[in-house]
């Protein structure tokens, strides 16, 4: 939920109400000195000056009144109490606790004003309302029962450490209040020195029936020195939670919009609706509309947001985005999921430095989900956005509908079940092949832990596929449209056996496996059936012992093979962990590849495998790769890497993927980047982080690089980044981003 900007802007609030609010009394703090010298003293400020944190002594232990209770009569202890009917005066002396409806008072001295019903605490009070409020001050008037009132020199550490003072504050009626010469700040302060900010109000007005604070002469200090002056303000108290109202504007700046600024309003429509308005305002590109839409129900959400802009550069073209999502229980079975995903061209989301821009394609979709018991159902709807030069050239498809149903029996006598999958989609293309697909697969399954350890899985399927293609070009150039069926039978074995050795330091787990599969070979009739859905087809150490590695259901996993590996981990008695796993296949026809390339090298496949090392916090490796089985060059690499503590460490990461020109992937060029980043605290406030990535191929070069530096104490953070974005795309002459942003705590800031 969004905060109008000026109940962020000036959190004065929370030092004014804290006086009557603050729940964390066991941190509270104030400097108390002789009472009748505070009220005989002389000046040399207006205003209140805060105080360093002292060691006070617990009000934890003041009872608060209670909450039920509506009596009217005073309670009074103390050491010694002295009585003067002619004056009708009761003084308490010496630990003072007074109870009076809602109010507690402790002091070291008290008078009671009987025929005036006035209260006046000197020394050390402390004031505890029924709700827990606590309040200190060194001087206290109370009238109206307890209800109304002045105090002398407050001075308060919140819960959150920061710190208020002020000359005089007045409890009026309706539970209204009046601050004079009142200084706020959440910053550590050192006797003789100013605090790094503070904020400053002549007179602070609180209307607790309106719920808003008012202000008269406030500024902003630092270290001693005004920067901000306003002689009006006013806003929500901190018990709003959300109001219509101004939020801190954000500034940037970049190659596509020059100097840019962007102011925010908040509308608050409802308890559980909201909209924020947030055009930019920037000196290349005019003005640039965007917003976000929020609203809760009982049953669902929707969020909402956009940007729209025209540019003149460009003939007057329109460009912007929309993303939307969206999600409704229908009933306690079926819910509705919406995810929208629009740009009006391939680079806006890179101009505008908007989220998803690196994703190669954006992916709209629309689903209603059905779960009931062991059944699961839903209808789906697909639509995808190119996002990426290398991908021009794919025709994107409209998937409308995709019908699943899944169906799970219950476990026979043997642990033996039965599973039932349907599904139905519909693929539409603007040029390439249109096609309708059913499929049914049909699946017994026995699970089985054997008494000496040994865990296995038996599993035989049937696959059956009904097309109808229109317009399917295949890879002998062949067109072909009409209807196809096929049957695909599958049987399946998986064997683990887990070893696992103990020691007073470290404890080992070694799980051989063994998959075993039988099926046909050929079958996929690829001149007759396109590949829409299982195209990612990599081998590796996520799918390698998978019965069925494909994603989809376009392509069959043909033929029968053995794939073989081992899982081996290694854990530290307290801290620390190892893992390998390495793994392989072994196809009995060499022609059913799974990779759909001409490999025909031989019956094994390449070595695929993970390494995983931390064996400490200051370390921490993560390795991937496909190993060739005759040459042992690598395939496919992929390595990521944390090293050092959080004072300076490094992040790398570096992937390698082969050129597999036979591949019939969308985009199966080889791919070489190195991605480095240096994260170093220069000193307690100042950090540092730096990155960089590489393109290592020939004619490689950056292909993003920049950094942040950062200041942040206990009261201010300041952050500067940078950023240069260099695309391969010809239409897209890459982004310069550089962005401030200012913050003071518990008041709000701004910047990029």
């Amino acid at each position: 939920m969004h905060k109008p900007f000026s109940s962020r802007l000036l959190c004065l609030t929370a030092a004014v109400l804290s006086l009557w609010t603050t729940t964390a009394a066991a941190e509270v703090a104030v400097n108390n000195a002789d009472a009748g010298a505070i009220l005989h003293k002389k000046e040399r400020t207006p205003y209140a000056e805060l105080s360093p944190a002292q060691n006070l002594t617990s009000v934890m232990d003041i009872a608060a009144p209670s909450a039920e209770t509506e009596e009217q009569d005073i309670y009074f202890s103390a050491d010694e109490m002295q009585n003067d009917q002619k004056l009708s005066t009761i003084t308490a002396i010496g630990n003072v606790n007074i109870i009076r409806d809602n109010l507690t008072v402790k002091a070291d001295k008290v008078v009671y004003n009987q025929k005036e019903d006035v209260i006046t605490a000197v020394g050390n009070v402390v004031l505890v309302e029924k709700d827990g409020s606590v309040v200190f001050s060194d001087y206290v008037v109370l009238t109206d029962k307890m209800k109304a009132g002045e105090m002398d020199n407050i001075k308060v550490i919140m819960k959150d450490k920061s710190k208020i003072a002020a000359r005089k504050v007045r409890r009026l009626e309706n539970d209204n209040k009046v601050m004079e010469n009142a200084v706020y700040s959440p910053c550590d302060v050192c006797s003789g020195k100013d605090p790094l900010w503070q904020l400053k109000a002549r007179k602070v007005r609180h209307n607790a029936e309106k719920q808003d604070v008012y202000y008269n002469d406030a500024f902003l200090e630092i270290k001693g020195i005004p920067v901000f002056y306003t002689p009006f303000l006013s806003h929500p108290d901190p018990s709003v939670k959300r109001r219509s109202g101004f939020l801190p504007p954000s500034i940037a700046s970049s190659s596509y919009l020059g100097a840019a600024i962007q102011p925010q309003y908040f509308w608050a429509v409802s308890d559980h609706e909201d909209v924020l308005f947030s055009p930019t305002f920037s000196t290349d590109k005019g003005i640039v509309w965007g917003g976000k839409y929020n609203k809760y129900t009982y049953r669902g959400e929707l969020h909402a947001e956009g940007s729209m802009l025209v540019d003149q550069d460009d003939d007057d073209n329109r460009r912007g985005n929309l993303f939307l999502k969206g999600r409704y229980e229908v009933n306690d079975f079926w819910v509705a999921d919406a995810d929208i995903n629009y740009s009006s061209d391939r680079n806006y989301l890179k101009d505008m430095s908007l989220s998803l821009q690196d994703d190669a394609w954006l992916t709209s979709s629309l689903k209603m989900q059905g779960f009931d018991n062991r059944n699961y159902a839903s209808i789906e709807g697909y639509y995808y956005q190119l996002n990426s030069y290398d991908m021009k050239e794919y025709d994107k498809p409209l998937v409308l509908p995709m019908l699943n149903y899944e169906n799970i029996s219950e476990p026979g006598k043997y642990g033996a079940y039965t599973k039932t999958n349907l599904n139905f989609a519909s693929v539409f293309r603007d040029e390439e092949a249109n096609s309708q697909r059913f499929t049914m697969i049909n699946s017994w399954n026995l699970p089985y832990t054997s008494p000496y350890g040994e865990k296995y899985r038996m599993v035989a399927s049937v696959k059956s596929d009904l097309y109808y293609v229109d317009n399917y070009t295949n890879p002998d150039g062949e067109n072909f449209d009409g209807g196809v069926a096929r049957v695909f039978p599958q049987l399946g074995l998986e064997w683990k056996l887990p070893f696992i050795r103990a020691t007073e330091t470290s404890r080992q787990i070694l799980e051989p496996t063994i998959v075993a599969v039988a099926a046909p070979n050929g079958g996929n009739k690829v001149d007759k059936i396109p590949n829409e859905d299982s195209q990612d087809v990599e081998l590796d150490d996520t799918n390698i012992l998978d019965l069925d590695r494909y994603s989809g259901y376009d392509r069959n996993d043909t033929g029968s093979r053995i794939s073989y590996g081992f899982n081996w981990s290694s854990y530290g008695d307290i801290t620390g962990r190892t893992s390998a796993f390495l793994a392989q296949s072994y196809r009995f026809d060499k022609k059913e590849s799974f990779t759909q390339s001409t490999d025909s090298s031989g019956y094994f496949s390449d070595y695929v495998g993970r390494i995983y090392a931390n064996p400490s916090e200051y370390f921490d490796l993560n390795y991937r790769f496909r190993m060739d089985k005759d040459s042992l060059e690598m395939s496919y690499s992929e390595l990521s890497t944390t090293i050092g503590p959080s004072l300076l460490n490094a992040y790398i990461s570096y992937i390698y993927l082969q050129d597999n020109k036979d591949s019939s992937l969308i985009n199966s060029s080889g791919r070489k980047e190195l991605y480095t980043a240096l994260n170093a605290r220069l000193t307690k406030d100042w950090s540092l982080s730096i990155f960089n990535r590489q393109d290592l191929t020939d004619n490689g070069g950056s292909l993003e690089h920049g950094g942040n530096l950062i200041y942040e104490d206990e009261c201010l953070k300041l952050i500067m980044y940078l950023r240069k974005d260099n695309s391969n795309d010809p239409d897209y002459q890459g982004d310069f981003e550089f962005g401030a942003t200012f913050l003071l705590k518990t008041l709000g800031g701004t910047g990029a």
